[in-house]
């Protein structure tokens, strides 16, 4: 941040001795309100500077950067500092008024692997639950430049970080979705983040399939086409509880379908009876497992049977251990029976 700043542990000190309850409260003098709104627009003011700084720094060829004794590292530490700053919606949306957008976005195309994953994850921040930046990104071509990471990037690293940014630009994004889908081989890149070693690949090609199946039960014919549900009942045996909560909930999703082959597929009922007899799978799991069985054989599991679907304990309400400590007055004055 640039320095000479506002005095923020004066600003601290004086909000304090002005509201710890000790006196009584006073309406701001003029000269107060002016020192606070110079205080606090100054501090704006910096970081909208630094954010410009950055864009122009990110504007400036590879090379003059490497003249300048500027190194990768320099670079990601600047893209941390920007991660920052975006996770504020106003500054996400400003970003693209001030030259900074399209700049990040090449940075997504950078010959170091280590800024192009840094990138994509700043562009995660800047559109996650924000339509106008998913807007801004959608139409500077961010869409494109990120799938083009996650088919064909050879860093697994980067096309997890990719995959990250895609599903926060199309989710409750309706142009974001179909131009998803409009790739041939979109779901395809998909199952290949199932079929890697990478567990947070995994898991973030499962999130991104369910929520996708979720808003189009139709396209549960290209994930069978594919050969999706097979890797998923596989994943569903994973030495990762979100890996396979995961493929659990989209077998389900699967299932309910009734999507060809599935509820045919006798290593699917192994996997289940597997996961059934594992005294140690948490509740969500064991409840999923029970409306995957119903799903597939129209019966209860062997959970119900075993009563095992919830554990002893598992529907009591958590001890109430604040309400003795703050008793009604009167409550706490009466005589005790």
């Amino acid at each position: 941040m640039a320095s000479g700043g506002p005095n923020w542990k004066g600003l601290l000190k004086w909000s304090l001795a002005h509201s710890d309850g000790t006196r009584p409260s006073r309406s701001l003098t003029e000269e107060d309100r002016k020192w606070l709104m110079e205080a606090m627009q100054e501090k704006t003011i910096d970081v909208v500077k630094r954010m410009k700084e950055i864009s122009l720094v990110m504007q400036t060829p590879e090379h003059v950067l490497e003249d300048q004794g500027v190194t990768p590292a320099d670079i990601e530490d600047m893209l941390d500092e920007l991660q920052e700053h975006v996770e504020s919606i106003d500054m996400a949306n400003d970003l693209h008024s001030i030259g900074g957008l399209v700049p990040l976005l090449d940075y997504l195309k950078n010959s170091n692997a280590n800024i192009r994953a840094k990138a994509a994850e700043v562009v995660t921040t800047i559109v996650q639950n924000n339509p106008k930046s998913q807007k801004l990104v959608m139409h500077a071509n961010g869409f494109t430049c990120l799938f083009s990471l996650l088919k064909s990037d050879p860093v697994v690293n980067v096309r997890t970080k990719a995959l990250g940014a895609i599903s926060s630009l199309i989710r409750h994004n309706k142009p974001g979705g179909i131009a998803f889908r409009k790739e041939n081989n979109a779901y395809e890149a998909l199952r290949d983040g199932l079929a890697s070693e990478s567990p947070r690949f995994q898991r973030k090609s499962l999130s991104l399939i369910n929520y996708l199946l979720g808003e189009n039960s139709s396209d549960c014919i290209i994930i069978n086409k594919l050969g999706v549900p097979g890797l998923m009942v596989q994943l569903a045996s994973s030495t990762d509880v979100d890996v396979r909560e995961g493929a659990l909930q989209g077998l389900l999703v699967l299932a309910r379908g009734k999507t060809e082959g599935v509820i045919e597929d006798e290593k699917l009922k192994q996997v289940l009876r597997k996961r059934i007899e594992d005294v140690g799978a948490g509740r969500e799991e064991r409840q999923l497992v029970d409306s995957l069985w119903n799903a597939c054989y129209n019966e209860p599991s062997p959970l119900h049977e075993n009563g095992l679907l919830v554990l002893p304990g598992e529907d009591e309400p958590p001890p109430d251990v604040a309400s003795k400590h703050f008793e009604p007055a009167l409550r706490a004055l009466a005589p005790k029976p």
